[in-house]
């Protein structure tokens, strides 16, 4: 098994997140840098969260803007809010006052939300196979941590910073465009036939389904792991914003290094193990709160931090990716880990930094274990329903492939043309009228109704009820 990174389609979609990451985290630090520069350190976390949260609306705006937008409105407006979010930016660094790097700040995060969600959705177009497709978020996610500790590291400039994100903004909007010309281009391209068949497409094959379960479970897991991961990254944000350590040094590497090797182990015999391990990280992660409570070293409670988080990033980021292909409106589920990953931050602030100032160590201890079972106790509701659903997508996957094969068989049996063959497909397999069937072939009514003349004749029934109730009782001979 190798990882065709090589490809164009690969190479691009890991670019469109890497960069993305790299904006939203890069953003997050220099946003919670200015404020820090303004206010206490609570008040600092609440900002962070709150911006958080701002982004998450941007995230579910994004359906919207992609179904309600014609294609050259929609490229104008990401050209638009690229350069609207650089403007934010731009007056964040100037720091005139705390209202004046909150406010820019939340609206960049609501378009970098609205930015991140269209790149999710947008690589899982452009993508040839799911199959790899943890390794590659973990790549693009290693990437984006080690562009932000070099900038962190080698910019001393605030204002050199904004260029560096400028220009980035203005390759994501770049990518993102030639993206959705390549995902427009071969939807125009093969007609209703061809996309239904991978292998005139080239892409895997996509069923849809009504199930919404294994969605919300998934939204429940992310959002209950959040907290746990959240309360660590507001105790880490703290000791950042009063000056105890630094966040952008040296051991953020290891939030590059987690990602990456999540990204490969979670792909193992195509993420048979990723559950597994992903829980095993909660369990650290708990681990971790429990020890900084009973006075643990700060420095080892930052260590684990950086490689649970990465972990964390690759798991949500790619499970809501791959679920995305099978729901009914993949844009909104496409980028929903990050949703409810900046929701449940921004939610348990205020009881966070409460629950940190109180002193009351054991209750923390208490609240992290009951809320690692309640993680637990989703966790295995999740797992059994994504067993079933994946079991039901696999048997209507075989029964269209039988009916496929059926078709095939059954429209070389009696000698169809092509269009003979679209049009009995359509008069079996759906119950649009003689009119909707035209329609979608582009062709005239008249015209529909001759192939159909010709298909009751070589078939020898005269209705279409009798053209139906032929076709389910044939079997070819041998």
């Amino acid at each position: 098994m190798k990882l065709e990174i090589g490809k164009q389609s690969s190479i691009n979609a890991i670019l469109m997140m890497g960069i993305f990451t790299f904006l939203f985290l890069g953003v997050e630090y220099y946003f919670v840098k200015l404020i820090a520069l303004m206010v206490d350190g609570n008040s600092t976390v609440a900002a962070q969260n709150y911006a958080l949260g701002i982004s998450a609306l941007g995230f579910l705006l994004y359906p919207l803007f992609h179904r309600c937008l014609k294609k050259r409105i929609r490229q104008i407006c990401t050209l638009l809010l690229a350069i609207a979010a650089m403007f934010c930016i731009f007056l964040m660094e100037r720091r005139f006052s705390y209202a004046l790097v909150l406010f820019p700040g939340m609206a960049a995060f609501l378009i970098l939300g609205l930015f991140g969600s269209a790149t999710y959705h947008l690589s899982m177009c452009t993508l040839e196979t799911n199959r790899y497709l943890a390794r590659q978020v973990g790549i693009a996610y290693a990437l984006s941590i080690l562009l932000q500790f070099a900038t962190n590291n080698l910019i001393r400039s605030t204002f050199v910073e904004v260029l560096v994100f400028s220009l980035f903004l203005l390759a994501l909007a770049a990518l993102l465009l030639k993206a959705e010309r390549a995902v427009e281009a071969e939807t125009t391209s093969a007609d209703a036939s061809a996309q239904s068949d991978a292998a005139d497409t080239g892409k895997f094959t996509i069923r849809k389904s009504r199930e919404s379960a294994p969605g919300i479970l998934l939204i429940l897991l992310v959002a209950f792991m959040a907290c746990i991961f959240s309360t660590l990254d507001n105790a880490v944000t703290l000791q950042h914003a009063v000056g105890k350590i630094d966040i952008g040094q040296w051991p953020r590497i290891l939030l590059a290094c987690s990602g990456l090797a999540a990204g490969f182990l979670f792909d193992i015999k195509r993420g048979a193990f990723m559950n597994m391990i992903m829980y095993c990280v909660m369990m650290l992660s708990t681990t971790c709160i429990a020890i900084l409570q009973l006075g643990g070293s700060l420095f080892i409670g930052l260590i684990v931090f950086y490689l649970s988080s990465g972990f964390f990033a690759v798991f949500f980021t790619a499970s809501f990716m791959e679920l995305s292909c099978y729901m009914r409106i993949p844009e909104l589920w496409a980028g929903m880990g990050r949703t409810a990953n900046n929701v449940s931050a921004a939610l348990i602030t205020g009881g966070s930094l409460a629950l940190m100032s109180s002193g009351n160590n054991m209750l923390k201890i208490v609240l992290a274990l009951l809320l690692f079972v309640v993680v637990s106790i989703v966790m295995a509701a999740y797992v059994v329903k994504k067993k079933a659903f994946t079991e039901e997508l696999e048997r209507g996957a075989a029964i269209d492939l039988m009916q496929k094969d059926k078709l095939e068989c059954f429209s070389e049996e009696y000698a169809f043309t092509p269009r003979e063959k679209e049009v009995f497909d359509r008069l079996v397999n759906t119950e649009n009228s003689i009119q909707e069937i035209a329609e979608s072939l582009y062709i005239s009514r008249r015209t529909c109704q001759r192939h159909i003349t010709a298909i009751y004749e070589e078939v020898g029934v005269k209705s279409r009820m009798g053209l139906y109730q032929f076709y389910m009782e044939w079997k070819k001979q041998p």
